[in-house]
């Protein structure tokens, strides 16, 4: 690490109603990894957004290498060499990944002013080679993975010479040998000297990559430490300012009848012959590689795309589901993994979110019962903690814990008591984490059946009483919590022998060891 590259003495930044920053100082150091954490709501992203020239400080200064800017737009920022990589990439998927790189800033011929598009496509190839990525410049961005749109975007910071990048939950959406490339690519750009701001809620990521790290509670700095010298529990109780003692508060619940039961079931090119049960009471895990066919599993159980053969008990008797309603008739709820894409009405108040699949049920004469809608509303915020200003507000105003809670409160107000939970703290910070945690085991102890699909390792064997495992759109094994460890969820889930999925398989569908 060498000298200050960035520096920012006592900013504060108000918002009708809101204090988003209270006189935070913040420094980064040439050729440093230095990662910015906290619960959702604490400053982080108002505080890059000033490093960026969005929004403007109330008070305070800013440094560039000792001398004193502002950034009154990205524009100016970006002259400072300042650029940010943002989880969604903010690409236009139908354009070229060169066109993406130099939609800003294009090559342009002095005279004829014609695109010289042959030196933007071997510039473009120049810059992913640099960062050891195998991707087509003119390949369209939408053909891209996640993983490798993330490069792109990285790319683009590094055609306009930036030397400050901001990653803002950079490998939210990445598995973990896709993230694992990312920390290469942010190793070698820190080793050339690039100074990097990361913003993550996942510590396997800080404790990986980073050099030091600060934390922001409520728009205030609570400090700044070495990486190395701050334990995880001590980086919680820093975060949320309390001791999280259980983050995974698993219950111990005998489970009870079975509620749900799946025989051979198929989607022809996404997942063949699955079998598992789900019992009142009980939490199953469902684990597996991105791809594996757990989501694709989770669609055709609520009706989204129904599986082509197969068969399903609820309770007991044979159902068919061929829409959500199906599904919805039948008790069985959906929380998807994207909540902003398919889970929420942004646009529309906390209330109307939550009561939307009960309307038929607060109505009276076919009209709707404001007071009664106003009663159930109240009663989830209470029930689930949810933090909101007034049950009217925008969902979209909300923190991401607390927009999961509001996903939560719309099937528990449905009297759903099978739930599939799609990545439950997905894009959630710690605090949060364990809140949902908690009312999952609440839930599973009033005897609710729960399907958690995850691709977090410790979540899934914390907070589930048996796991699946999937491979390849297939069933390569059931564990129980005791036999489960992160060895042998890996080991399964990257099981290719067909011999040994084929007797797992079987063993599953006579329901040995369920």
């Amino acid at each position: 690490m060498g000298e200050r590259v960035l520096e920012l003495r006592g900013i504060s930044k108000f918002f009708p109603g809101i204090r988003a920053l209270e006189r935070v100082d913040f420094d980064l150091e040439e050729g440093e990894i230095h990662a910015l954490v906290g619960e959702n709501g604490a400053g982080k992203s108002t505080l890059i957004k000033i490093i960026t020239g969005v929004h403007q400080p109330d008070e305070g200064e800013i440094f560039w290498r000792g001398q004193r800017v502002t950034f009154p737009n990205p524009t100016v920022a970006s002259r400072y060499q300042i650029a940010a990589v943002y989880q969604q990439p903010a690409s236009f998927p139908h354009l070229t990944v060169t066109e993406n790189i130099f939609l800003s800033h294009p090559f342009v011929h002095p005279l004829s002013r014609r695109l010289r598009w042959r030196e933007m496509h071997k510039r473009a190839q120049e810059l992913l080679e640099s960062l050891g990525a195998e991707i087509d410049p003119l390949a369209p961005v939408g053909a891209l993975s996640a993983a490798q749109q993330q490069i792109v975007e990285i790319a683009k910071a590094l055609s306009i010479h930036a030397r400050i990048l901001i990653m803002d939950e950079p490998t939210a959406a990445l598995t973990r040998r896709e993230a694992e490339e990312l920390y290469r690519i942010m190793m070698k750009l820190k080793s050339q000297g690039t100074s990097i701001i990361f913003i993550s809620h996942r510590f396997e990521d800080i404790y990986e990559v980073a050099d030091r790290v600060t934390v922001l509670r409520d728009g205030r700095k609570v400090g700044t430490w070495m990486v190395r010298d701050i334990a995880e529990q001590d980086l919680i109780r820093a975060m949320v300012g309390r001791e999280i003692t259980q983050l995974f508060p698993k219950a111990q619940v005998t489970p009870g009848k079975e509620l749900l039961r799946v025989e051979g079931l198929s989607r022809v090119g996404y997942f063949s012959n699955v079998s598992f049960t789900l019992h009142a009471g009980e939490i199953l895990g469902m684990s597996g590689l991105v791809g594996s066919g757990r989501t694709e599993v989770a669609h055709a159980l609520f009706g989204i795309a129904p599986a082509d053969r197969g068969k399903i008990f609820v309770e007991g008797k044979e159902v068919t589901i061929r829409s959500p309603m199906d599904a919805i008739a039948l008790g069985i709820g959906y929380l998807p993994e994207d909540r902003l894409q398919q889970g929420l009405f942004l646009p529309m108040s906390i209330t109307d979110n939550i009561t939307i699949a009960v309307l038929d049920e607060l109505t009276r004469h076919g009209w709707l019962c404001p007071e009664r809608e106003y009663e159930v509303a109240t009663k989830m915020l209470e029930l689930l903690q949810i933090k909101a200003p007034t049950i009217f507000h925008p969902v979209s105003s909300l923190s991401g814990g607390n927009q999961q809670k509001v996903v939560v409160a719309r099937l528990l107000a449905a009297k759903l008591r099978i739930l599939i939970l799609d990545e439950p703290t997905h894009g959630v910070d710690v605090g949060a984490k364990a809140a949902i945690h908690q009312i999952m085991s609440d839930l599973a102890r009033e005897g609710f059946g729960i399907l958690m699909i995850s691709s977090e390792m410790p979540e899934i064997l914390g907070m589930s009483d048996r796991i699946l495992v999937m491979c390849e759109g297939r069933v390569s094994g059931i564990l129980t919590r005791e036999e489960a460890t992160q060895e042998k969820l890996m080991e399964m889930a990257v099981n290719i022998d067909r011999g040994r999925v084929r007797k797992a398989q079987e063993v599953v569908g006579t329901g040995h060891g369920i």
